[in-house]
């Protein structure tokens, strides 16, 4: 769903739309496990469809960050903003608004782990659909959208030696998933992200991407979302 100019204060939550096109996916959604850290706010789906249907399906988590959850006016779980998407928060424009647009505008106060857990199921095998390939591919995706600057890369420079490929990726990693453990991989040389994942028994393949600064406040488990 898009939207142009204006929202109108009854404007659908696109939250629901997403919801409804998860219902599409063939294989459970993995999210980070239960923790008072985090707090999931947000699904995107994207796919891709041939003349048999869907071919390709990745369900993204995105969560708020609480480095101090016991109590959420604590400044420390504040974000570190720029000056431009401070004045983009605290300035009210005339027309009212929408309540799902009012919250979301409230969250970029805080930090946000922004599509960190990816579930993505594919209807073929390829060399495509390797653990290796779609964890390099989903940690070039986070630095690329939120560390460019720091690499000093352009927004087309996807071969850039600045970022992450299969050649890093190491194996025999536990991986804990709904209270199992399973064999997976890691991505541990990269200076501003870690990354993981594992196949999945049902055919799909999770990731998760985080940025360094983030992980001591969060436990590292996955969980089947309900």
């Amino acid at each position: 769903m898009q939207f142009a100019g204006v929202l109108p204060e009854d404007a659908p939550d696109p939250r629901v739309e997403c919801a409804e096109m998860l219902t599409a996916m063939p294989i459970p959604v993995i999210e980070f496990a239960a923790q008072r850290s985090l707090e999931i706010t947000d699904i995107g789906v994207n796919y891709g469809t041939d003349r048999a249907g869907f071919s390709v399906m990745t369900a993204s988590v995105s969560a708020t960050l609480w480095r101090n959850p016991e109590d959420r006016s604590d400044p420390v779980n504040l974000a570190d903003l720029d000056d431009e998407t401070r004045r983009s928060i605290e300035q009210v424009p005339h027309w009212p608004r929408p309540e799902w647009l009012l919250e979301q505008v409230e969250r970029m106060r805080y930090p946000l782990l922004w599509d960190a857990v990816q579930t993505t199921w594919h209807r073929e095998e390829s060399e495509y659909t390797t653990l290796d390939h779609l964890l390099a591919q989903h940690a070039n995706y986070i630095l690329m959208n939120q560390f460019r600057e720091e690499l000093g890369l352009g927004l087309g420079d996807w071969d850039s030696p600045a970022l992450t490929s299969t050649r890093t990726v190491r194996q025999g990693i536990h991986v804990a998933i709904g209270g199992e453990t399973v064999m997976g991989a890691e991505i541990d040389t990269d200076p501003f992200v870690y990354a993981i994942g594992a196949k999945l028994a049902n055919g799909g393949t999770l990731t998760a991407v985080i940025s360094r600064e983030h992980l001591p406040y969060i436990d590292l488990k996955f969980a089947r979302r309900r």
